[in-house]
């Protein structure tokens, strides 16, 4: 099926605006937020990797674009903005530059000549652009640092009368983020203090700005920590991030994935009845990002969920085998140079698998946070926020948005402890597959997994710990077969595992819900002496099932409940 034959044309790495909607792709419509934009003269917006930034910088830049004027009807005709504009539109003359595309040199002067040949080319394209604003003989200087040819550019815009300029910069830390991580401490300090070429571009932008020749600046990223080093060049930027009115402006909340869900099953004539528990699959993995302690919907990463869209569209209502986009995994690196070195790491990523998250101070989120404070143990929790890693929970918490990110923390701490987990598990799933004996397979994993894990560390591990690793390794080896989740939410509480058979499986509407249980390895009851488990641990797991059969009257629910008594062993029980 080629694009043009498609029903519904899914967006996915499609980031431009334009082509979205002259070739007729589906779009989630976030322009309302234009509106809500406006209201800040320099905006900077942060989230994560893969949030959908660079298609809303293209948004914006087609919606203010002179040049775009008789398109207008064209690109936001019927869309929120289109039907109510704010009288800004097509207005301004649009630089757009994208700092993602910047290659990274480790030596400083090699860095400016890439940074300067990235924005020479925007610029040289701004002015061919607007050629019939420009005189012909203002050209680009090669010779002058790419500061001082965008003030020439500003100078003449302003004496001229021009229409004011709408800059646009997309991912403005990319490439200094990589500095971060390979702990070259030294450039990212070159480059955000004295009059490194970085901060002489932010000083002439402040100063377009100031002249009014720059009428409009949005700016987007992931972290907040250069921008915070940049200020006293670039005092004018309004960190705009934890604002309530923009918290749903890029991520989509529970409504509009329904819409997205059930737009593509009609289109592609996928059952309906599996409506429900796909939504809840793609819940489970791609949903509970939360940047504000109130905020109103927990959204879904954009890209992500596309992946899996188009995936279930194109395959007639298969799931993915694999549900994490390949493309878009965590940089887990950021870990390693948070700790310090592969030790820390360690010792951090255990926590994060045994506590589910770190605690935190509310109020640190939009706290001044600068190089220094990010990379501090009291603000390791923050720093993982802005990644990504973790969002919002509670007043106190910040813990894993969702499994993807709960799965890329377990593979990582697999690699950082050394345990082996693509080599002599065949068997044991092999035989899961043939007698679907689940407390078999959690004996199995307890004696090769956990049995690979030091007595130091055993000491350590909890409950969410081996529910966490359990459900890693079990989506490793049985994703062709099965979807799993942790910690689903039903009206009696949060259920600890679950496993529910792919549509296109032969265990189709077969759920297994477990109750997981942890003891100190020191605890006053033996694990040899337990005969059964505790009556309210069988009445938590069948109320589960109860609420689970109410929504999937045709599951056919297996339920359990396991009590690991740290390395003294441990107890199954179907019930």
């Amino acid at each position: 099926m080629t694009p043009e034959q498609e029903p519904l044309k899914l967006p996915y790495a499609v980031s431009n605006f334009e082509k979205l909607r002259e070739e007729g792709y589906f779009l989630v419509d976030k322009t309302a937020f234009i509106r809500e934009l406006e209201r800040y003269e320099v905006p900077v917006f942060l989230r994560p990797r893969r949030f959908g930034k660079t298609l809303w910088c293209s948004t914006i830049e087609c919606y203010y674009d002179i040049q775009r004027k008789q398109k207008f009807d064209s690109l936001f005709g019927g869309l929120s903005i289109g039907k109510k504009p704010t009288g800004r539109q097509n207005s301004y003359m649009v630089l757009r530059l994208n700092f993602s595309v910047v290659q990274v040199s480790f030596n400083m002067v090699e860095m400016e000549r890439n940074f300067k040949s990235t924005c020479e080319g925007a610029l040289e394209y701004f002015l061919t652009t607007y050629q019939a604003y420009f005189d012909a003989a203002l050209t680009l200087d090669s010779e002058l640092p790419i500061a001082k040819n965008l003030e020439r550019i500003l100078q003449y815009a302003r004496a001229k009368a021009l229409p004011p300029i709408y800059l646009i910069i997309d991912e403005y830390d990319n490439f200094i983020n990589q500095f971060i991580t390979a702990q070259r401490d030294d450039l990212y300090k070159d480059l955000t203090t004295g009059d490194s070429f970085f901060r002489t571009f932010f000083k002439a932008i402040k100063a377009g700005t100031e002249s009014s020749s720059i009428g409009k600046v949005f700016i987007t990223g992931v972290l907040p920590i250069t921008m915070d080093d940049l200020t006293s060049g670039f005092n004018i930027a309004e960190i705009v991030t934890l604002e309530p009115a923009l918290h749903n402006m890029l991520g989509f909340t529970h409504a509009e994935m329904d819409d997205y869900l059930g737009r593509v099953m009609d289109a592609y004539v996928i059952d309906r009845s599996l409506f429900a528990s796909t939504r809840e699959l793609v819940r489970n993995y791609y949903n509970g990002y939360r940047f504000l302690l109130n905020a109103p919907d927990s959204l879904y990463n954009a890209t992500i969920l596309t992946y899996f869209l188009k995936y279930f569209a194109l395959h007639h209502g298969e799931y993915p085998a694999d549900m994490i986009d390949p493309n878009v995994k965590t940089d887990v690196g950021w870990i390693e140079r948070l700790g310090g070195g592969s030790a820390q790491a360690l010792q951090l990523t255990e926590t994060l698998l045994n506590d589910g998250g770190l605690p935190f101070d509310v109020r640190a989120l939009s706290d001044r946070f600068n190089m220094n404070r990010f990379l501090d143990r009291s603000h390791y929790a923050v720093s993982l926020f802005f990644l990504g890693m973790l969002t919002v929970k509670d007043r106190n918490t910040l813990g894993f948005p969702n499994q993807t990110v709960a799965e890329v923390f377990t593979n990582y701490y697999n690699v950082l402890a050394r345990i082996e987990v693509s080599q002599g598990y065949n068997e044991m799933f092999s035989v899961f597959v043939k007698d679907s004996d689940l407390g078999k397979l959690f004996a199995e994993y307890y004696r090769v997994y956990l049995g690979q894990i030091s007595a130091q560390a055993f000491d350590k591990i909890n409950e969410n710990f081996v529910r966490t690793t359990f459900f890693e390794l079990c989506s490793r080896y049985l994703s062709w077969a099965f979807s799993f989740a942790i910690e689903v939410n039903y009206p009696s509480g949060r259920s600890d595992w679950e496993m529910l058979g792919r549509p296109e499986s032969a265990w189709h509407n077969q759920k297994w819900v477990v109750e997981f249980k942890y003891q100190p390895k020191n605890s006053k009851q033996k694990i040899t002496d337990l005969t059964a488990p505790e009556p309210a641990d069988i009445a938590q797991v069948k109320g589960y099932a109860q609420h689970i059969l109410a929504s999937f009257p045709e599951y056919q629910i297996h339920t359990a409940v396991c009590v690991v008594q740290g390395s003294a062993g441990f107890k199954w029980w179907d019930v």
